[in-house]
């Protein structure tokens, strides 16, 4: 189970932390990431982890970060220099598919949290 919490309302060109915390499977060593949802927009892979190693679509690059804590079997996602662009439910996502590559499909992945409403205004 994945439950997504740390959304809510900030004005443009704050900040906020997402978390995500996970039960019922020891999730550090899978493919992890955020996805983002907004009306008339399409589903958006927003940042993934795999490892040491992440990756982020280029609408975020530089102003989100993603990181894990293993032991609190937790996943994050620091949003900076927010944009009303950025206004969208977040969810977070995990597989056990790949195991050295994580695809920026986030959204395809088979275990999926219901997800944190972020406001940029």
């Amino acid at each position: 189970q994945l439950v997504e919490s740390g959304g809510g309302s900030v004005q443009a060109g704050g900040s906020l932390r997402l978390s995500c915390a996970a039960s019922g499977y020891t999730y550090s060593s899978y493919c992890m990431g955020w996805f983002r949802e907004a009306p008339g927009k399409k589903r958006e892979g927003v940042a993934t982890i795999i490892g040491d190693d992440t990756q982020y679509a280029n609408s975020v690059k530089g102003r989100f970060t993603i990181s894990k804590d293993s032991a609190l079997n937790t996943l994050y996602l620091q949003m900076d220099s927010l944009e009303p662009e950025d206004a969208a439910k977040y969810c977070c996502a995990a597989s056990r598919e790949y195991v050295s590559y994580c695809p920026m499909e986030v959204y395809t992945f088979a275990y999926r949290g219901q997800g944190t409403q972020v406001t940029v205004s």
